[in-house]
């Protein structure tokens, strides 16, 4: 079984993906963002002014409502995905999702518990070590309503930026440039500047883009190595959904109604929470995934070539 190799099962010329590519930047930066403009349009006619700002446009239609209307665009960009791998490439969900023969979701799940734990470990400590830097801002009513909006839509959202990015951009690369190290780079480079726009690289400055390509990186490597998208699926999605819940921030991307403000210099950020996770627990995390599925062979799995097998080996890679 091979993740990329069995991207030459399916239709795989250059072109198809460059139209995919088109299509779901269309679902999702068009299509996907009417709602939310329609919102900000009525405020304008109310006489609110124009605004870019997250924080303002948050502030403006209330941090629940804009997090909805927001996450709206990123669930109309994944089925931009879906539907560009199933009619033009006439590829299957669960090829785009794995080269396992059905979704393996226990893999989803471990991950999702391991990281999870880790999200809400790390965020007490640092409550406790540091009770200054944040204020407790459990509000019921919003609170609950978040919960739900993260439950439903937060997984969409990261869903839409693994499939595109680790599934049908890294399959399409592959077997367009043949290797799997150009890939994994230009997939984790994009993932990255996809996130250079957030207000959190306008307050840290570049070093958020090491945390962002960092991740985009492992995640890159946990599909490559386990051959499907589970394990970053599962990942993505906790440290969103967890993140979501426990902490904000006024120059956060996320602006929730969350238990936790931080409300400290963000400057104070920069070692703990962007160079440790990248260079200390990222890694930590791979080789205890590494250990629990086997991974074995890691030279050829990120960095050997991606060539087309003989017609008879497909059977192989079912």
């Amino acid at each position: 079984m091979d993740y990329l190799k069995q991207t030459y099962k399916v239709l795989h010329d250059w072109w198809r993906y460059l139209v995919g590519v088109i299509v779901i930047f269309v679902a999702w930066q068009i299509v996907g963002m009417i709602p939310l403009l329609v919102f900000l349009g009525i405020e304008m006619v109310n006489g609110a002014a124009l605004t870019t700002d997250i924080s303002a446009m948050a502030e403006l239609l209330g941090n629940n409502l804009f997090l909805f209307l927001m996450l709206i665009s990123f669930a109309v960009g994944l089925v931009g995905v879906i539907m560009s791998s199933k009619y033009l490439h006439k590829q299957s969900f669960t090829h785009l999702t794995t080269a396992r023969k059905k979704i393996d979701w226990s893999r989803f799940w471990f991950i999702f518990i391991v990281w999870g734990i880790f999200s809400v470990g790390s965020t007490i400590l640092s409550y406790y070590f540091s009770t200054d830097d944040y204020v407790y801002a459990l509000n019921v009513k919003p609170f609950v309503i978040l919960c739900v909006i993260v439950v439903v839509l937060i997984p969409l959202q990261t869903s839409f930026e693994e499939y595109l990015f680790r599934g049908y951009l890294m399959q399409g690369l592959a077997v367009t440039f043949k290797n799997r190290w150009l890939p994994l780079i230009i997939t984790s480079v994009g993932f990255g500047l996809l996130h250079g726009l957030n207000p959190e690289v306008d307050k840290l400055g570049p070093i958020m883009m090491v945390f962002y390509i960092g991740t985009g990186l492992v995640l890159g490597i946990m599909t490559l190595m386990d051959d499907g998208l589970e394990l970053a699926l599962g990942f993505h999605a906790a440290n969103n959904m967890f993140t979501a819940l426990l902490v904000t921030s006024d120059w956060s991307a996320l602006q929730t109604d969350a238990l936790l403000t931080y409300t400290a210099d963000p400057q104070k950020m920069a070692i703990s929470e962007i160079v440790a996770p990248v260079l200390i627990v990222y890694p930590i995390l791979l080789l205890v995934l590494s250990k629990k599925y086997g991974w074995t062979n890691w030279k050829d799995k990120l960095f050997g070539n991606v060539e087309e097998p003989p017609k008879e080996d497909y059977k192989v890679l079912d």
